[in-house]
């Protein structure tokens, strides 16, 4: 599998329960953190719940 890039570029602060659990699933702590993932169809369903509030790049 391929590895994903995922950075955090927008505020968890007045989100749903779900995205920021979701956010901090990814593991994310801060605004403009990066973290890196394999490319599962897991983590793909999770970045779709929170596409608006991270960018993503394939490494």
């Amino acid at each position: 599998m391929s590895k994903v890039k995922i950075k955090l570029v927008k505020s968890p602060i007045d989100k749903s329960k779900r995205q920021k659990d979701t956010l901090t699933a990814l593991g994310f702590r801060k605004v403009n953190q990066v973290v890196e993932h394999e490319a599962t169809p897991q983590i793909e369903g999770m970045l779709r719940v929170v596409s608006h509030l991270v960018s993503i790049e394939n490494a």
